[in-house]
């Protein structure tokens, strides 16, 4: 299970950014403001699954508790597709130890402020 390693962007002008190809099972550790993309490098489509094993209900406004302990799909991601995701709208699933799941041939980003 490697490790999405993070690339700090809080300097001014480009900085070099660290990609990790996912290999199906790959953690990451979540910090506020974080973005995380993933590049589909494969040739078929990719449906992968961020989930904190720590996570199970989150309270809601006007819903109530909702159950997050299947992790957030992130929805299929096509050949050569990108999607960028800010991980403080997901923080509900984030909890504890955090795996990307489903998710063979992608190409992550974790990009910090």
């Amino acid at each position: 299970m490697p490790a999405i390693v993070a690339t700090s962007i809080k300097a001014l002008g480009a900085a070099p950014v660290t990609e990790t190809t996912l290999n199906g099972s790959d953690s990451l550790v979540y910090k506020p403001r974080a973005i995380l993309t993933l590049r589909n490098a494969t040739g078929g489509s990719l449906s992968p699954v961020i989930d904190g094993d720590g996570a199970t209900i989150a309270p809601t406004d006007g819903l109530g508790n909702v159950t997050v302990s299947g992790g957030f799909a992130v929805g299929a991601i096509a050949p050569a597709a990108m999607v960028a995701i800010r991980l403080d709208s997901i923080r509900s699933y984030l909890l504890g130890t955090i795996a990307i799941n489903s998710g063979t041939g992608l190409v992550a980003t974790l990009l910090e402020n």
